[in-house]
């Protein structure tokens, strides 16, 4: 009986020792040690996405999108309702696109939503999403998020450009402190703004208001562009900047209910 005893044990031991690693010192350590399920980093707020392309009241879309008062009624419906992103997963990642052509400028308005999910246990869904914004950021000349210092209220301090509060400067070919991206306050838990003028084909001047902001795990992105018809002209910046993070806030408000 001793014999049969001591040949079970060192079976049992035999299959133990498959299952671990051995550790630096020589000794069997557990491949999830110190990694309970319950110290988890937590999911983020968000499991899924609103619908872009339905996400916008007429009205806003009426404002955003002038030339629309100069089509056939028979054209508005298609306008409004947008070009939906194609996507492979829309709990994921969603998008819409919206232009019209006037007389006087064409405008262009893109809307982007992406869900980030950590599937990293140690890392959470929010931690996640801001390295994704912080990547944003940086591609638009900002620095990195989270080295982005705070003020003693927790707000992020506009880094570049015109004082918070402070109106905004038309554009001129001269005029380029509005161009510049900076931080925006009081926008979901993280945004920016960036605003680039580009030429369309060897005259035409375009330019484009892109506003980023995260919300928990979601980042957002608002796109708005005008090209005027005259050659002449440049697209207004205040104007431009001030209609898309006013998109953006209702976003973010849409977002909080």
């Amino acid at each position: 009986m001793a014999a049969l005893l001591a040949v079970l044990t060192a079976g049992v031991a035999g299959v133990t020792g498959c299952s671990a690693s051995p550790g630096t010192d020589g000794s069997t350590t557990d491949s999830k040690a110190g990694s309970p399920a319950d110290a988890a980093a937590p999911p983020g707020k968000y499991r899924t996405l609103y619908e872009p392309c339905g996400s916008i009241p007429r009205s806003t879309l009426k404002d955003l999108l002038p030339g629309v008062a100069f089509l056939p009624e028979d054209q508005h419906e298609r306008v409004f309702r947008g070009t939906p992103a194609v996507t492979y997963d829309t709990d994921r990642r969603a998008g819409c696109s919206w232009r019209a052509d006037g007389p006087d400028a064409s405008h262009q308005l893109t809307l982007d939503f992406e869900r980030v999910v950590s599937y990293d246990s140690t890392v959470s869904d929010d931690d996640r999403a801001q390295q994704v914004y912080a990547g944003k950021e940086a591609a638009a000349g900002l620095p990195a998020g989270g080295t982005t210092p705070r003020d003693e209220n927790g707000q992020l301090p506009q880094t570049t450009g015109p004082t918070p509060g402070a109106p905004l400067p038309t554009s001129t070919a001269t005029a380029t402190e509005g161009l510049e991206p900076r931080i925006l306050a009081d926008l979901g838990d993280a945004a920016f703004l960036d605003d680039v003028l580009t030429r369309a084909g060897s005259t035409a001047q375009h330019r484009t208001v892109s506003v980023v902001f995260r919300t928990s795990n979601v980042v957002v992105t608002v796109r708005y562009g005008e090209q005027p018809a005259r050659i002449t002209e440049v697209p207004d910046s205040k104007e431009l900047q001030e209609k898309a993070q006013g998109l953006a806030r209702r976003l973010a408000e849409k977002f909080d209910e």
